[in-house]
């Protein structure tokens, strides 16, 4: 039974797995930001343990394998060293739970945020679904629209 999880996780199902899983967490967040499950299931640690969970179990299966984990450091000494890395399938998967990862960790900070702010889910929406994408810019669209709820800029909170 083992052997027969082990063959159908491969890296092309996982990946599958985890952007159609990663969708109801999002969805929650976006419209259901201030309920008791969005609490429970989203905004808690579930999320980051189950995408935790993941990326253990591919580090430990690619320990088995012929990858080479030293050479994931040399995406820091070079631009072509990170595009060489992205050509690694096992890299990129592991890039891609951490993209995963941390996009959903930010948009759950944002609709904490919010909430302490008495934001209107309906401002939050767009900066959630940007986050979604792409992580940094939803992150600055969400700053710019809470400036207005906050009443004052500041360079950290």
């Amino acid at each position: 039974m083992i052997e027969q999880i082990y063959t159908y996780f491969t890296i092309e199902m996982i990946y599958l797995w985890l952007n159609i899983g990663i969708i109801p967490f999002w969805l929650m967040l976006i419209f259901l930001p201030q309920s008791n499950i969005a609490r429970i299931i989203v905004r808690s640690i579930l999320p980051i343990f189950l995408l935790t969970f993941v990326y253990g179990y591919l580090i430990f299966r690619f320990y088995f394998t012929d990858y080479d984990f030293g050479k994931s450091f040399a995406l820091y000494l070079s631009f072509e060293n990170l595009m060489d890395l992205f050509l690694i399938k096992e890299f990129l998967i592991l890039f891609w739970i951490h993209f995963l990862t941390i996009n959903l960790f930010c948009g759950s900070w944002i609709v904490s945020d919010a909430e302490k702010l008495n934001m209107n889910k309906y401002f939050v929406a767009l900066p959630l679904i940007i986050t979604y994408f792409v992580g940094p810019i939803g992150l600055f669209i969400y700053w710019f629209i809470r400036i207005f709820f906050a009443r004052r800029i500041g360079l950290y909170d």
